[in-house]
C-alpha cells in the first residue's frame, strides 16, 4: 500500500514551498532599491508567505466567517532570546499583529512552521536576528 505523505513530510524547505507550487525558488523579489538592513527582512517575509501557502494546501482564510478558526504563530521575546509562545484562533482578537499571509489552517501547521522555519521569523521581524539565535 502507498501512503500517501504529509505536507508536512513533503515541506521541509522553501524549495519544497515553491515546487509545491510550481513556483520557481530563484525568482524572489527584487529589493536592491531598499536600505540594506530591511532586505533580508522582505525576502523572509516572502519566503514565509510561500511556505505557509504550500502548508495551507489551498485553504485561504475567510475573515468574513467569525465561525472559521484561524491561527497565527506569536512569539515573547525575553532576555533569554526568541522564545514560540503558542498559537492562537485569530477569529477570538481584534487585532491583527502578524497578518492574515502568515496564519494556517491548524494549530499544529502554525507549531511546525514555527519550529521549522525559526530562522526565517527571526530574519523577518529582527533586523539583527543573530542577536536572537
Amino acid at each position: 500500500m502507498n501512503k500517501e505523505l504529509s505536507i508536512t513530510d513533503k515541506i521541509k524547505t522553501f524549495e519544497d514551498a515553491c515546487k509545491a507550487l510550481g513556483l520557481d525558488p530563484a525568482n524572489l523579489p527584487v529589493v536592491d532599491m531598499l536600505p540594506e538592513k530591511d532586505r533580508k527582512s522582505i525576502i523572509s517575509y516572502y519566503k514565509l508567505t510561500i511556505i505557509i501557502r504550500a502548508l495551507n494546501e489551498g485553504w485561504e482564510p475567510n475573515f468574513s466567517d467569525w465561525n472559521e478558526y484561524k491561527y497565527c504563530n506569536w512569539f515573547y521575546l525575553n532576555a533569554a532570546g526568541f522564545a514560540y509562545a503558542h498559537t492562537f484562533p485569530a477569529a477570538s482578537s481584534a487585532s491583527a499583529t502578524v497578518g492574515s499571509r502568515l496564519c494556517f489552517k491548524t494549530s499544529e501547521l502554525a507549531r511546525y512552521a514555527h519550529e521549522r522555519f525559526r530562522d526565517l521569523y527571526l530574519e523577518y521581524m529582527f533586523i539583527d536576528s543573530q542577536s536572537y539565535k
